[in-house]
């Protein structure tokens, strides 16, 4: 039967994926240690801060982490009174839509009713406040049935983000609207995503659901039928001393397919709530750059190396350790990890992923 709203607050769950590698913030993040599970913004990690958020809301024991292998020692570490069983460990890497199933037959096992808040580990929000109300409230239009993302407003046209068209206005809910979805849009380029900044009608797709569990197990079902099978065979053994075997067995079949693709562009019932929260999925060192520029003023100065400025402006320098000296520098990110130096425009930070995938190509291992 679906939550209520009086109780509704008793049966939210986070689910936090964390499995990314987050090349684009390459060379300080590494296959090793991904940016979600490093102090990006602040002394604490992304994955820290992520809890952090949703803690005023949803106890610990209510809060799962989806990870790699590679990577679930770390979360251990730097979440250490999460329950150990709340930490879900993937056999690799399949995409967005088999994390978000695990973490819904994991949820279901806890509470079939439960309604479902799907996020993703390397996010900052600056408006922690007023997250949390709107999750609120997607999380009661979600217990309605519904499968409810937050759009984020754009502040400008944005060419790596997806965006998302409002249609109808569905109802007011302590004052805040939520539309019905008219359509999901892939990464437009820069003169589409111009217009649709100017329509007023789009929004960026920032990957956060709210949903009840069995709602979106149902859509898996619908949508994504061989996801779904290998579900219901993980979730017959959840909790029990079959289930390592058993994903082993099952996961190098999963499709690999993002949950946005595989049920939000295809499902009907698919609501948004608009969130101006100060969001940024810091998907460069661009991004990082004009993130923190905006608490200094000018050049960001990350790490505690020292940085010599003459002339310098509107730049990103990284050398812990390190004296930095620059001349006459414009929109430059300079990087220095000890094993590799990198130096590019601001222009071109989405380019490192093609770096990292080169070096991908030639084998240089030691360098991801």
């Amino acid at each position: 039967m679906p939550p209520g709203q009086g109780g509704l607050s008793d049966r939210l769950h986070v689910v936090i994926l964390a499995g990314g590698v987050g090349t684009r913030l390459w060379p300080r993040s590494r296959r090793r240690c991904p940016k979600q599970l490093l102090d990006i913004v602040d002394r604490r990690t992304m994955l820290q801060n992520t809890v952090d958020r949703v803690a005023p809301l949803v106890p610990l024991e209510r809060i799962r982490v989806v990870t790699g292998r590679e990577y679930a020692g770390q979360v251990r570490e730097q979440l250490p009174d999460l329950p150990a069983s709340n930490i879900i460990v993937e056999p690799s890497g399949r995409g967005t839509a088999p994390s978000v199933g695990l973490g819904a037959v994991a949820v279901s096992h806890a509470d079939p009713g439960a309604v479902m808040v799907s996020l993703h580990a390397d996010h900052v929000i600056a408006d922690a406040a007023r997250f949390r109300e709107l999750l609120l409230v997607a999380a009661e239009v979600a217990a309605a049935g519904q499968l409810v993302t937050l759009g984020i407003r754009p502040g400008y046209p944005e060419t790596a983000y997806g965006y998302i068209e409002r249609g109808r206005l569905m109802r007011r809910i302590r004052g805040i609207s939520v539309f019905r979805v008219s359509r999901f849009i892939e990464k437009p380029p820069a003169e589409q995503a111009a217009g649709f900044v100017r329509s007023g009608r789009c929004l960026w797709n920032s990957g956060m659901f709210v949903w009840r569990v069995d709602t979106i197990l149902e859509a898996m079902r619908q949508w994504l039928p061989d996801l779904s099978q290998q579900l219901d065979r993980i979730a017959a053994v959840w909790g029990t001393a079959a289930l390592e075997a058993t994903l082993a067995e099952v996961w190098d079949d999963t499709p690999s397919v993002s949950i946005d693709v595989g049920i939000m562009e295809r499902a009907d019932q698919v609501a948004v709530v608009p969130a101006d929260i100060g969001w940024s999925d810091v998907g460069s060192w661009a991004s990082l750059a004009d993130l923190m520029s905006t608490r200094s003023g000018g050049n960001v100065v990350l790490g505690e190396g020292e940085h010599l400025d003459l002339d310098t402006e509107d730049s990103l320098i990284y050398a812990p350790g390190r004296t930095v000296a620059t001349i006459g520098l414009r929109g430059l990110i300079v990087v220095d990890t000890g094993d590799v130096l990198l130096v590019c425009p601001k222009s071109r930070a989405q380019d490192v992923r093609q770096l990292v995938e080169k070096l991908r190509r030639a084998g240089r291992h030691d360098l991801l």
